[in-house]
C-alpha cells in the first residue's frame, strides 16, 4: 500500500547561477519560489493501478520523485509498504561512465537489493534488456532506448509492491515496448500496484482502476479514468479557444441510454462557450427508424439538429465514437473531410448528417458531438464552440452473416492460398 498525505514541494529559482552566491553573501532574496505540488493525498491500495495524469509542468515527475525517494517533499508524508521501482527520468540512478553490468550492481543496490540478490538475478536482468555485447560497454556509448531497456530490466527484477511506468517507457522501440507491456501485466495479474504516467489517454483508460489529474501541483480530480480523461480533454479543448468569450467546462455528463429509441435533447456540454446549442440527436437505422440498437455491418445515419446565436464565418462539425471503455474509436470532422460548411447567422439552425456503415464488433458504445470555428493546422480549431462526450449510447449487435473476428472493427479481409509450383529436378 502507498499512502501520500498533504505532500507539497517547492523549488527555488535564480535568473543566473551567480544569483545564488549573491544571495547566500548579501541575505537578500534573488530567486523566485515555484509550487511543484501543493496539498496531494491520495492512497494506492495492493493491486490497484492508478493513472496520473496532466499537461507537462502539472507536477507529475516531481510526485513520482517523492514516492521512489529521489526527493523529499517539503511538507507531508509518504507511507510505502514496501520497495517501489520503475522508470523515471531517462538515466536516473546511472553512472555514464560505468558499463552496463556496473549499472546494474550500482542501480539495483540504490533499489535497495542485496548482493545476494542481484548476483541471484544478474542473468536474468541481462537476459531481459537485451543489449548483447553492449552490456560490458559504458552507458554513454548506449542510446536512449538502450539505457531504457537497461532501467526496465533491473527494475522489474527488484521485487517492487510498486511499480512506476513513466514517459521514458516510450522511448524504446516497438518491439521492446510490448515486451514491457507484457511484463507489467503479469506483474498487475500477480498483485502488485502500478503508477501508471502517460500522456496516452486510451492506455490510461485501459489500464488503470483509477485516476488523479494534476494541475499546476494541485489534484483538481480522481475518479474513474474515462470520467477524468474527459475532464483532461475538456481543459485542453478550453485552452485552444482563443475567442473572446470564456469557455465553459462542465462534469461529463451521464451516458444517456432512452428505451424505446428517441431525440436526445443536450442541456449543457462538456465545453462551450453558450454561442452553439445541439437541440436533438438523433440515430437512424436503413430503414428511417429511431434507434439505439444496430446490427453490426449495417448503415448508421446520425443526425445533429445544431443552433447558433451568433455568426459563425467558418463552422465545422465533428463527429466520434467511443466504445464502454471511453477508447475513441472513430472520429473526424468536416474540415478534416475537406468540407467546406456554409456560415451562419445568429440564430440560425442546421441539420448536420453523417452516414456510414458501422463495422464494429458487438458492444456498448457511445456518440461524442463538436462544432468548432475557424479552423487551422491539420485539425484544430480557433473557437471551440461545443463539445461533448456520450450524449447517447448505440448498443451494436453480432451480425451473424458476417466473418467471426476479434478486435475493434471487421477490415473485411480477402485471402488467397496458393500452392508454389515446385522446381523440377533435373534426371539423373
Amino acid at each position: 500500500m502507498i499512502r501520500a498525505d498533504h505532500i507539497s514541494k517547492t523549488f527555488r529559482l535564480y535568473r543566473k547561477p551567480s544569483d545564488r552566491l549573491k544571495e547566500l553573501i548579501l541575505r537578500r532574496n534573488y530567486h523566485s519560489v515555484h509550487c511543484a505540488l501543493h496539498d496531494v493525498s491520495f492512497q494506492i491500495t495492493d493491486g490497484q493501478t492508478l493513472g496520473i495524469i496532466g499537461q507537462n509542468g502539472a507536477g507529475k515527475s516531481t510526485l513520482l520523485k517523492i514516492l521512489t525517494g529521489v526527493l523529499l517533499p517539503d511538507t507531508g508524508d509518504v507511507q510505502i509498504s514496501g520497495r517501489i521501482t520503475g522508470l523515471l527520468e531517462l538515466g536516473t540512478g546511472f553512472n555514464m561512465d560505468l558499463t552496463g553490468l556496473d549499472n546494474i550492481r550500482a542501480n539495483a543496490m540504490l533499489l535497495g537489493m542485496t548482493q545476494e540478490q542481484i548476483q541471484a538475478r544478474r542473468t536474468a536482468i541481462i537476459a531481459f534488456a537485451e543489449l548483447g555485447s553492449f552490456i560490458e560497454e559504458p552507458l554513454k556509448t548506449y542510446s536512449s532506448g538502450m539505457v531504457m531497456r537497461l532501467a526496465f530490466a533491473i527494475a522489474i527484477h527488484a521485487d517492487p509492491v510498486c511499480f512506476v511506468v513513466d514517459e521514458a517507457l516510450s522511448v524504446g522501440d516497438a518491439y521492446f515496448q510490448q515486451k514491457c507491456m507484457r511484463r507489467i501485466q503479469e506483474f498487475r495479474a500477480n498483485g502488485g500496484s502500478i503508477l501508471f504516467v502517460s500522456h496516452d489517454m486510451n492506455a490510461v483508460k485501459t489500464l488503470c482502476d483509477e485516476a488523479l489529474l494534476l494541475e499546476n501541483g494541485c489534484v483538481i480530480d480522481r475518479g474513474s479514468p474515462k470520467a477524468v480523461v474527459d475532464h483532461y480533454h475538456a481543459m485542453f479543448l478550453s485552452r485552444s479557444h482563443h475567442g473572446d468569450l470564456p469557455v465553459a467546462i462542465n462534469k461529463p455528463p451521464e451516458v444517456i441510454d432512452t428505451q424505446p429509441a428517441q431525440s436526445i435533447v443536450v442541456e449543457s456540454p462538456l465545453v462551450g462557450t453558450g454561442e452553439v446549442r445541439l437541440l436533438k440527436l438523433e440515430l437512424y437505422n436503413a430503414a428511417d427508424q429511431l434507434i439505439q440498437h444496430l446490427t453490426s455491418e449495417e448503415p448508421l445515419r446520425i443526425v445533429a439538429h445544431i443552433q447558433t446565436l451568433r455568426d459563425l464565418d467558418q463552422p465545422h462539425y465533428g463527429i466520434g465514437i467511443r466504445n464502454r471503455l471511453g477508447q475513441s474509436v472513430f472520429e473526424t470532422n468536416t474540415y478534416c473531410m475537406g468540407q467546406h460548411p456554409p456560415a451562419l447567422v445568429a440564430g440560425e439552425t442546421v441539420q448536420v448528417i453523417w452516414q456510414f456503415t458501422v463495422n464494429l464488433i458487438a458492444g456498448d458504445y457511445s456518440i461524442t458531438v463538436g462544432v468548432g470555428n475557424r479552423p487551422y493546422g491539420t485539425g484544430s480549431f480557433s473557437e471551440i464552440l461545443f463539445f461533448s462526450h456520450d450524449l447517447t449510447m448505440l448498443k451494436i449487435e453480432t451480425n451473424t452473416t458476417a466473418i467471426r473476428y476479434d478486435g475493434y472493427f471487421n477490415m473485411h479481409p480477402s485471402v488467397t492460398i496458393c500452392t508454389p509450383e515446385l522446381p523440377i529436378l533435373p534426371n539423373e
